[in-house]
């Protein structure tokens, strides 16, 4: 399965959560339009087809490729 980017995925978990939070205040119709466009770019990266399954598959995601590239110690 190929993995996007982690900066790229970082991003888009990012935006997505705070998205969501300006939602909560500014329910406008840019706030839902925005946060459909990054939920969709999040759902099609983590294989997903709803924000809240997408949201933790992208944070796991995070953490593997962080762990990933973590230098090997001996």
């Amino acid at each position: 399965m190929l993995k996007a980017h982690p900066s790229l995925l970082r991003e888009l978990v990012e935006r997505c959560e705070t998205l969501r939070q300006r939602l909560a205040s500014d329910d406008s119709a840019e706030t839902r339009h925005q946060l459909e466009d990054a939920s969709y770019a999040l759902c099609v990266i983590t294989g997903t087809h709803q924000l809240d399954t997408a949201l933790p598959v992208g944070r796991r995601q995070l953490t593997d490729a962080t762990r990933l590239q973590q230098p090997l110690r001996h």
